[in-house]
């Protein structure tokens, strides 16, 4: 539940969310046990992930910049 005690919403997943669960998938692809099939899809998971949290770090920057030029 979300602080205004309403449901989550289906926004995209928090930034933190996005580096647990690269975290997760890194650690996968580091055991280096799994079958290749596995760490090739592993992999591509990471990628997808990787790219999707730069994206929110980018939303979030430019947030804080607007923020910061809204008070100065």
């Amino acid at each position: 539940m979300n602080l205004a005690g309403t449901q989550p919403s289906l926004e995209a997943p928090r930034f933190e969310e996005l580096l647990a669960t690269l975290e997760t998938t890194i650690a996968e692809l580091a055991s280096g046990t799994a079958p290749l099939e596995e760490l090739v899809a592993a992999h591509q998971r990471a990628l997808r992930i990787l790219a999707e949290a730069q994206l929110r770090l980018d939303e979030l920057k430019d947030r804080a910049d607007q923020i910061a030029r809204s008070i100065s």
